[in-house]
């Protein structure tokens, strides 16, 4: 099952890349954004509870579509970009096994636990 779930998140990964080329930024804008959903962690400088919150609102794949779609109905390609970027950004994380986080652990997402201690989670 991870498999397909890996295979199938590389192929929405594969499809915000096709659509960002149809927009008018350079290549590389896409390589330096790709990483900047991460600075939603943060939040977990405040408890586990709002880390989980950020980030999971910055990861959330209806979060990226509607980004996406109101860049298209705005004609605005700033917030088409960001819609690719965090559709793009949390389609990677989740191909990699990072999913959405649970509110008592970073390490506890919905794919699974995650992280090199993982087995003193349980």
């Amino acid at each position: 099952m991870k498999r397909i779930v890996a295979l199938e998140e590389a192929a929405m990964f594969g499809l915000s890349i096709f659509l960002f080329g149809k927009l008018s930024f350079a290549w590389w804008w896409y390589l330096v954004l790709i990483l900047t959903p991460d600075i939603s962690a943060l939040g977990y400088l405040v408890n586990t509870r709002v880390g989980a919150m950020t980030y999971n609102f910055f990861h959330h794949k209806a979060v990226a579509i509607v980004m996406y779609v109101a860049g298209l109905y705005l004609n605005n390609e700033v917030v088409q970009l960001i819609g690719l970027i965090l559709l793009g950004h949390s389609s990677l994380d989740r191909m990699l096994g990072y999913g959405l986080k649970y509110p008592d652990s970073f390490q506890n997402t919905h794919l699974g636990l995650i992280g090199k201690h993982k087995e003193d989670y349980k």
